[in-house]
């Protein structure tokens, strides 16, 4: 992890108005993340997690502050610039998995690679080696439809990191799966972030957010805490 911020944000806020009730779901939320940083995001329903999630991840823009990616700021760019930029810088393990469930491992991995002009066999070939970093290749040929969830939640895993994103956004990645199966994902997730992956974690399970090296919390939609985590252990976790 070197010193430089891939993202900072300050004041942000987001209003939602349907024209009779202005919502804030974000009231001046202000922090940065650095390169290669591993960031929790807690906070109970209604905290401002998703919505906050979705500004970050170039889904939707705020109501007011600012938002610097790589030192840019976020109005620069078009939505179309947006969308680009999305596809190619980051990465998104969703709660559940939002794979095309007739479809292959390989071609759901190979989806966000179907935006850019790579000939097909280096698509197979980024795609596989995906899939083997999260030791799915047994799978290769098989439908999502014929898997189980943790194995979804890996494939999901591979279609994020097959981009080499800057950043790997995981929402409640563990949301849908048993304790065995949540703690195995959340080993891989913890293996892309040694191998300098940037991750931002939004979870409500304490378990899952230990992983992190820092915890930001959310209350009412601002910053509740902004908590290093004192200790990890890599086979069980430890506070």
């Amino acid at each position: 992890m070197n010193g430089d911020s891939i993202i900072s944000i300050k004041n942000l806020e987001k209003i939602y108005d349907d024209g009779e009730v202005r919502t804030p779901a974000l009231s001046g939320v202000s922090f940065d993340i650095k390169e290669g940083e591993f960031v929790a995001i807690m906070g109970p329903s209604g905290s401002g997690k998703s919505t906050l999630l979705h500004i970050l991840g170039f889904l939707d823009r705020p109501s007011g502050g600012s938002y610097k990616f790589e030192g840019i700021s976020m109005e620069k760019y078009s939505d179309e610039e947006l969308a680009k930029l999305r596809n190619q810088k980051f990465g998104f393990i969703f709660q559940s998995f939002n794979l095309l469930a007739r479809t292959s491992v390989l071609d759901n991995v190979k989806l966000p690679l179907q935006y850019g002009d790579l000939p097909e066999a280096k698509q197979d070939q980024l795609a596989g080696d995906s899939i083997e970093a999260v030791d799915m290749t047994h799978r290769l040929r098989y439908e999502s439809s014929q898997l189980s969830g943790g194995e979804r939640q890996r494939v999901a895993i591979a279609r994020a990191l097959v981009n080499n994103p800057a950043v790997i956004f995981a929402d409640e990645p563990t949301g849908n799966l048993d304790s065995k199966s949540g703690s195995q994902v959340m080993e891989f997730v913890d293996k892309l972030h040694e191998q300098g992956h940037t991750i931002i974690l939004i979870t409500h399970e304490t378990y899952t957010a230990e992983y992190a090296q820092r915890i930001i919390r959310l209350k009412d939609g601002r910053v509740d805490s902004d908590e290093k985590v004192s200790q990890r252990h890599k086979d069980g976790l430890i506070k």
